[in-house]
């Protein structure tokens, strides 16, 4: 059996794609989902399953549109590539403190892909960072940080650059996940 996060993108935001989590773990139930949690609303499930990363996007995504009638991507990780994601962290503490210190809200974030984007469009959201929002690309991940906050940053905005779905969490959610892990 392997540990997975599903992030699910787009779900309880802005009053739109409204899941219960007690819910949605219900309905994941048929998959033979082993140990299932979610934390917040905004659809983080950790669950161990015999099954690919491949084959549970497909059954969990199927899950969500026949179950609650929304299309959302889901995005995996397994624990350790989760765990991974924590240790390497590209910016230094001293970089996050001075962000912290002038941000409105959490100031760095991970963008997670479902697959490694292409030279040419990493290179297309890269051109948008600058001293005031950073970013790292990192295989499938895309580290995120902000002086100011995420809302109207134009970086976080040329996400779609990528071509790929992207469902972004901050760093508090990240390290909360991290410990459930670990629990």
């Amino acid at each position: 059996m392997t540990k997975y996060i599903a992030l699910l993108r787009g779900i309880n935001v802005g009053g739109h794609n409204q899941i219960k989590m007690a819910a949605l773990r219900e309905a994941l139930q048929i998959l033979a989902l082993q140990n299932i949690q979610t934390y917040i609303q905004s659809g983080n499930i950790l669950f161990d399953s015999g099954e690919s990363e491949a084959v549970l996007q497909q059954q969990i995504q199927a899950i969500l549109q026949e179950t609650f009638a929304i299309t959302s991507t889901v995005i995996l990780r397994t624990a350790e590539e989760f765990q991974a994601i924590m240790k390497q962290c590209p910016f230094s503490e001293q970089d996050i403190a001075e962000a912290s210190a002038t941000a409105v809200g959490e100031c760095l974030h991970v963008a997670f892909l479902p697959a490694i984007p292409t030279k040419a469009n990493a290179e297309k959201l890269l051109s948008y960072a600058n001293d005031k929002e950073r970013c790292v690309i990192e295989g499938r991940n895309i580290y995120l940080l902000f002086y100011h906050s995420i809302r109207n940053a134009k970086l976080g905005q040329q996400l779609p650059q990528l071509e790929l779905p992207a469902t972004v969490r901050n760093w508090k959610t990240i390290t909360k996940l991290t410990k459930m892990i670990d629990e």
